[in-house]
């Protein structure tokens, strides 16, 4: 019998055979998982693959065996001397593997107009799409506060989306997770709206592990401004948000609170660069008006062996 979705001996699938079965298979695949394809896809045609197969070889550490692990890798002389199972890692093992967050706290879901998308759609297509790119490439994916579970190979990125809607990610920053191999690398996707004492100590728990990593700032373009042109917020306005149990600001007058926001928000993300540069981190910044294949581009290249 001929293995599913491809042809018996001698027999070739005709173009629209193929097409039927090839939107049967992407029917039953979460959507996010056919558009983060797509774009690593569209990415992907422009840079060259970068595994590094054979170097750092050399034992790194033991690290307790974690669901998701498999039982070949279990070191049992090491084993042994407790009660607990171990794995041994190699130096490349604990580089090769790439720790993604996307932030889906309450802020993520504003949005200024119903014809684009919103913060959290565009962070969790991004998680998505530059986990596709890393398993393309041969690296092993996790999600930050999933629990240890590693994902890999072309078949690791829908077991990566669904543990993403499992994964509680209420709070707009990470929590500590010391289930992440040493000197992993980390990338997190929110629009770190939290105070700026908060996303230091979140990025400094990260960068102490230690973890290398870069964070991309999600924004919609007219949350910076509060507005533009003939879409600018004007006169008295209430801003909520949190949903029916969250907060509430009443402006009288949205042009005169404009130069203050705006001045604030600037402080605040120079504030995010300066944490980061403190870290050894990388900073972006990236607008759900652009396309993801733009901020995808910039964030597999910073994530490039040196």
């Amino acid at each position: 019998m001929a293995e599913p979705g491809k042809a018996g001996p001698g027999k070739a699938l005709s173009p629209g055979t193929a097409a039927l079965r090839a939107e049967a298979l992407g029917a039953r695949l979460p959507p996010l998982v056919v558009a983060a394809d797509r774009v690593a896809a569209t990415v992907l045609q422009g840079v060259h693959g970068r595994r590094r197969a054979g170097q750092g070889d050399a034992f790194w550490q033991f690290r307790p065996f974690l669901p998701g692990d498999a039982a070949g890798r279990i070191d049992w002389r090491q084993s042994a001397k407790s009660d607990r199972l171990f794995i041994r890692e190699t130096e490349w093992e604990a580089a090769q593997t790439i720790a993604l967050w996307s932030d889906a706290s309450r802020s993520m879901e504003w949005v200024f107009s119903a014809d684009r998308h919103t913060k959290r759609e565009r962070a969790d297509l991004l998680t998505a799409a530059l986990g596709a790119l890393a398993l393309r490439g041969g690296e092993r994916v996790r999600l930050i506060g999933g629990a240890g579970r590693s994902h890999a190979g072309r078949a690791g990125l829908t077991s990566l989306v669904e543990t993403m809607t499992t994964v509680v990610k209420s709070r707009a920053l990470p929590m500590p997770d010391h289930s992440l191999p040493r000197h992993a690398r980390a990338v997190l996707i929110g629009d770190f709206m939290a105070p700026l004492p908060e996303i230091h100590a979140a990025v400094a728990a990260l960068a102490a592990w230690p973890v290398r990593g870069h964070i991309l700032q999600v924004l919609d373009p007219e949350e910076e401004t509060l507005g533009q042109g003939n879409r600018a917020y004007a006169g008295r306005v209430l801003f909520e948000w949190g949903g029916a149990a969250g907060q509430a600001i009443l402006v009288p007058r949205v042009e005169e609170a404009r130069p203050v926001y705006v001045e604030r928000l600037r402080h605040h993300r120079e504030g995010i660069a300066a944490i980061a540069a403190a870290a050894g981190w990388g900073f972006m910044t990236h607008h759900v008006d652009q396309p993801p294949q733009t901020a995808l581009l910039a964030l597999w290249q910073a994530l490039a062996p040196q």
